[in-house]
């Protein structure tokens, strides 16, 4: 029996089975069964040389973007629109077979968006190669889900269970669940607060399926058990994804307005060139790019090529600054002088922790150097020694 088949006799089993309070534990194992099951589904067979033919760019610019959705939703179409960068669309479905990568020139960065073929049901299982569309996925800082409006709402439904099957998680932050693996001392459970859907007995039975027998858990929230699971797997990325209902040229506006107000959503029309400025501000407001502009000592701000960080790239405080500049600067640092929202009162003097935000003016002031060679009172510094006690006696005078 293949991978497929027994995460098909796992789900089956766990359709047929009441969910209440005795058959929790049992559930508990199921789903603990059905990720190690698709763990090993996501690698690559023993004995094969490498991963085959991928869809994987280069990355470039300052963050990545790529487009998921069915076939023909109009994600060729949007790429075109948003980028210049020309993708073949047509009235049939699989127009696009390869990765396209485009750049967004936007509030001075450049944002790469990636065009991938449509995946279909069954992706996360490799039919339509939906694991290799899914791979570049992950390697993104953000998910446009672009979706046609005229169609019904399990589309949505489809593809972030698609996606969710291979480790991805939409719009979610890690459970704040500590787990460590030890050599000894048998299995500590410990929360900071009541647990509803999680407790010990569940636990040892999801660290024993995996055959863990040796480890620490802290619940720090009130978790539950596919929490745990991912947390115990530890393959999960948790990344930011919009919703994109594309096409509201053909429906009404009381459907419009009701796809508008839902959370991470966003509704445009390729062929209108409708909301397309309201969608780019979306994404810039969800990758949460910062631009620092440099200043140097006794000059004018530089405002023509900012230094663009971001929490997902490294971090955006002053050290991180610093390490984007040259690795070697954080040696030589004394303070910064920082202008903008991000301080009090200008200027600020700040140390490496400081956080920044979009737009702040930094100038770097660096250690000086101390001059060896000077002499007399001009002399910058002593090589004798502190104490009196430690320096070298003279001889005494000969009588």
């Amino acid at each position: 029996m293949g991978i497929i088949e027994k995460i098909k006799e796992i789900e089956a089993e766990m359709a047929r089975t009441q969910k209440n309070k005795a058959t929790e534990y049992h559930l508990g194992q199921l789903k603990a069964k059905i990720a190690k099951l698709r763990t090993q589904l996501l690698e690559p067979p023993k004995g094969s040389s490498g991963g085959g033919d991928g869809f994987e760019v280069t990355k470039y610019g300052h963050g990545r973007v790529a487009l998921i959705g069915f076939p023909s939703v109009g994600k060729s179409t949007l790429l075109t629109m948003l980028t210049g960068t020309h993708s073949e669309a047509a009235s049939y479905e699989f127009t696009t077979l390869t990765c396209i990568p485009g750049i967004i020139h936007y509030n001075d960065t450049k944002i790469q968006l990636l065009d991938l073929p449509g995946i279909i049901e069954g992706a996360s299982e490799g039919k339509g190669r939906g694991r290799q569309v899914i791979a570049v996925a992950k390697s993104s800082d953000l998910v446009l889900m672009v979706l046609d409006a005229s169609k019904s709402e399990g589309h949505r439904q489809i593809l972030t269970r698609e996606l969710e099957a291979v480790g991805l998680r939409l719009n979610k932050r890690p459970p704040q669940i500590y787990f460590k693996r030890k050599k000894t001392g048998g299995i500590s459970f410990n929360s900071t607060l009541p647990l509803t859907h999680v407790d010990e007995k569940l636990c040892y039975q999801i660290l024993h399926e995996y055959k863990i027998h040796n480890a620490e858990v802290l619940f720090r929230e009130d978790a539950t058990v596919d929490d745990l699971i991912d947390v115990i797997e530890g393959n999960r990325k948790y990344i930011r994804c919009i919703y994109v209902y594309n096409k509201i040229d053909v429906i009404g506006i009381d459907d419009v307005d009701r796809l508008a107000r839902q959370p991470n959503s966003v509704v445009i029309s390729c062929n209108l060139r409708l909301n397309l400025d309201r969608l780019l501000a979306k994404m810039w407001e969800e990758m949460g790019l910062v631009r620092v502009y440099t200043k140097p000592q006794g000059q004018q701000p530089d405002f023509s090529d900012p230094v663009v960080l971001s929490n997902d790239r490294g971090g955006c405080s002053i050290e991180d600054f610093c390490n984007h500049i040259h690795r070697t600067l954080v040696k030589d640092f004394k303070y910064a002088l920082v202008w903008g929202t991000s301080a009090r009162h200008y200027p600020q003097h700040c140390g490496l922790s400081h956080s920044m935000h979009d737009e702040d003016v930094v100038q770097i002031v660096k250690k000086k150097e101390k001059e060896e060679g000077a002499r007399g009172r001009f002399k910058s510094h002593s090589t004798a020694p502190a104490r009196i006690s430690d320096r070298e006696k003279k001889a005494p005078l000969k009588t």
